[in-house]
Order: structure tokens, then sequence, then C-alpha cells
């Protein structure tokens, strides 16, 4: 039951804000929303650890050790954006950049966006995991052009178009799958994971490799995978950063999820290392675009964008390569990067506001004007390009063994990427901190504590997992398979 209550809370919780949250009381809704969800979802992790996976409402619903973590994530995530929310927000309307009576929708569509992730995460049903990605597309084309800008509204268009073409096709790949299903299987069950699973060594390989070329292609979408990822740039460039922090944090990870589902399913049939050599292609080629892309950027938000694109393709690259190695890093550096990429986009729209543009070349001397956010600002770009001690380093670490071993060709290829990451962005992000001063001190904002407090995690994953989730992503690499 608590299964169901966490991911209906968000649901009810939209209702409630979207009637009641037009003026500032709905920055407090939020909040006891999302912390409401995140609550639901400790308790629902809890009963995980005592009885094991389990399945709710006629088996529609089923939590394992491979979304688990992502569910307490999302939750978690969703929690910490709230509250950060609640002070950026408040100074985009006191700026004149947001309309109040735009408030309502705004805190609703929140709530959607975060009830459609989690239902995607813990449905059984791959039909409904796909009408869930589908609510997720809608609910975040509206946060995207909330302010309505002609560039806001043009990044929404755009984001709509393309992930709806994707989602169309990942449709037709799920239409594939039940057709391969329902002759080892029959009616009943044909869509349900926990079924699937235990006959993917019974579904017809050609149509299994048909339908993970659909779905790839179109979760591959939501992803950011090159060349599907022209919508995220500018969705999370002309976005509130807020939405930018759990479109890159927590959609992403939602979407490489669907996928790394399929996969398994698709790698039972005698196509077994197929399905991971198209997700090592895709993945290492959007390590290089995103990587290389990053030099010429000269808006804040997008820079970590395209950083977002080198990420997921490293994710994305490590679960191709498979093996319990990979998987643990793929599994890690989601965690870590969740974490990290919420954290960069609260500390780069802090600066953008406080400096009145996201244009780097004007953006100067942020360790002057407010040192809190400086170190925030540093330590979070630090973070994000992979150096000790943060997690995402530890990732890709081990990233790298796993290539060694499974792929040492790509290797070189890896190491020139994040290098040329690494440059792009340290160039840029010290430039931005340690320069003059070129406007007076401002006063620290009490929204970041939300970028501190997943530094810090992602301090403690660098240095040293906790045993818990190292035994999830275990457990996880372990149902994944090879």
């Amino acid at each position: 039951m608590i299964l169901l209550w966490m991911v209906l809370i968000p649901l009810v919780g939209a209702v409630l804000v979207g009637a009641l949250g037009r003026k500032n009381a709905g920055f407090g809704l939020n909040i006891a929303v999302s912390g409401a969800t995140f609550i639901a979802a400790c308790i629902m992790t809890l009963r995980m650890l005592n009885d094991g996976p389990f399945t709710a409402w006629h088996h529609e619903l089923f939590v394992d050790a491979l979304n688990v973590f992502l569910v307490d994530l999302t939750a978690f995530v969703a929690l910490t954006t709230s509250v950060f929310s609640r002070t950026y927000m408040r100074a985009e309307v006191r700026l004149g950049h947001l309309n109040p009576a735009r408030l309502g929708a705004y805190h609703a569509m929140y709530q959607i966006f975060i009830f459609a992730m989690l239902l995607a995460l813990t449905s059984n049903n791959i039909g409904v995991l796909w009408m869930a990605m589908e609510g997720a597309t809608l609910s975040t084309a509206l946060l995207i052009s909330v302010y309505r800008t002609p560039a806001g509204l043009e990044a929404a268009w755009k984001y709509f178009i393309l992930c709806g073409v994707g989602i169309a096709l990942a449709l037709l790949g799920t239409i594939l799958i039940y057709f391969a299903a329902h002759a080892a299987l029959g009616a009943h069950g044909a869509l349900l994971w926990t079924r699937l699973y235990g006959a993917r060594d019974h579904l017809d390989p050609a149509i299994m490799t048909i339908a993970f070329v659909f779905l790839i292609v179109g979760y591959g979408t939501k992803v950011g995978l090159v060349p599907f990822h022209a919508w995220l740039p500018d969705a999370h460039a002309e976005g509130p950063t807020p939405i930018s922090a759990v479109l890159s944090g927590l959609l992403l990870n939602v979407a490489l999820y669907a996928i790394v589902r399929f996969k398994a399913l698709a790698s039972g049939g005698s196509a077994a290392y197929w399905p991971g050599r198209l997700m090592v292609g895709f993945g290492l080629v959007s390590i290089v675009v995103g990587a290389f892309s990053l030099g010429g950027q000269r808006d804040v938000k997008r820079l970590f964008s395209y950083s977002s694109i080198e990420h997921m393709g490293l994710a994305t690259f490590a679960f191709g390569l498979g093996g319990p190695l990979a998987t643990f890093a793929a599994l890690l550096h989601m965690t870590a990067h969740s974490l990290t990429k919420s954290s960069v986009f609260f500390a780069s729209g802090e600066v953008a506001q406080t400096a009145g543009t996201k244009d780097m070349d004007h953006i100067t001397g942020i360790m002057d004007r407010n040192p809190v956010l400086g170190w925030v600002f540093l330590g979070s770009s630090l973070a994000i390009v992979g150096t000790p001690p943060f997690g995402i380093f530890a990732s890709e670490f081990l990233i790298l063994i796993a290539a060694v071993h499974r792929a040492p060709w790509s290797v070189p290829i890896l190491i020139l990427a994040l290098g040329v990451a690494f440059a792009a962005i340290f160039r840029r992000t010290q430039a931005m901190v340690f320069g003059a001063a070129d406007a007076p001190r401002v006063s620290t904002s009490v929204s970041l504590l939300a970028p501190l407090a997943h530094l810090v995690l992602v301090v403690i994953l660098g240095l040293a997992i906790p045993p818990l989730l190292a035994a999830w992503y275990g457990e996880a690499a372990h149902l994944i398979g090879p």
C-alpha cells in the first residue's frame, strides 16, 4: 500500500498546489508535498529491505534492487529542488521575470512531473511506463515555457516535437515487445516486467532486435543521446533553473532506466551482445560530441546542458559494456551525476540571477561578491568535471577500468573526451569565480543549502560508498546481467 501512496502523493498534491498555490503559500505546499513523497519513499525502502522485492496494486507496481535507489534519489532531489524553488522563484517574480499568476500552474506541473517519473520507475507494465514518460514530456513542456518568452516558447516547442517523435518510436518498440511476448506468455501478463523477465529466453530474437532499436532511439531522445539531443541545450537554458535541475538530474535517469530494462530483456535471446554494442556506440558518440561542444558555449546553463549529454553518454556506454564492474560504475555515475548536476544548476542559476545575465563573458568576481556562492559554484563545477574526491571521479575511474578490460580500443577516446570537457568547463568557471568583481557584494541566499547538501553527498560517494548503496548496486548489476 505504501508504494501506491508514494506514487499518488504528488498527483494529489498537484491538485492542491494548483488550487491553493497561486501566491506565496504555494511554495510551502510544494515543499510539504515533496517532503511527504520523500518520507513515503523512505518507508517503501525500509519495507524493501525487510521483505525484498514486492509488487502492489494487483501487480501493476513493483520495486526491486534496480529501481528502489532511483526512486529514493528522485524523491530526494525533488524535495531539495522544491526547497531551492522557494527562494529562487520568488526572486524571479520580484525581478519581473515571472508573472505571479503562473505560480499555481508552475507548482502543479512540477508535482505532475514528479508523479510521472515515479510512476515510470515503479510501473510493472511497459505500456504504463510509456504513458508515464509521455506525461513527463507534456508537463515539462509547460514548465520550460513558464516565462512565456519567445526563446522559452521555442525551446518548449522543440522539446515537445522532438521528444514526441521519440516517444512515438518508443511506443512502436513497446508494441513489438508485446507482440513477441504474446506468443510466449499469452495475453495475460505480456506487458509486465516481472513476467517478461521470466520468459526472456523464449522471446523471438528477431522481433526483440527490431524492438530494441526503436526503444533506444525513442527513449534515447529523452536521455539526450546524440544525434537525438537537439532539444536538450535549449530546454535547459531557457526553462527555470529548478526545472533545469530536475530535467538533467532526474528525467534523463528515468529514460536511461527504461533503456537498461529493455536491454536486459533483449539480451535474453540469441542477439545477447547486440543491444550492448548499440548502447556502447550511442554512448561513445554522445561523450565525444558533448565534450567537444562545451568549448563554444557562452551561456552558463547551456554549458552544463552539454555536460549532461557527455555524462549520460558515459552511463549509457558503461551499461552497454555490461558486466558487474561496468554496470556498478554506471549506477554510481547516474547517482553522482544526478546530485552533482542539480547542484551545479542551482549554483549557476543563482549566479545568473545575481549577475542579471547568463552570458559567461559578463560574469566575473563571484568569489568577491559572494564567497559562499563562489565556493558552491566552484565545488559543483569541479565535481561535474570529475575531480577527486567527488563521486563522479570514482564512477569515471571505474568506467575506465571496465573499458580497459572489455573495450580497450575505447580508452584513448574516453580519456581525450574527458580531458577536453575538463579543460572547457574549468577554463570558463575559474574566470567567473576568481575574476575581478564588477558589482557590489551581495548577501548569501538560504537556497544555497540545497546545492551544499548535494555536494556533501557527492563527496561521501567519492570517499566511501555506503555499504547499503553498494549492495543495491551489486544486486541491480546482477538483475541487469551481462
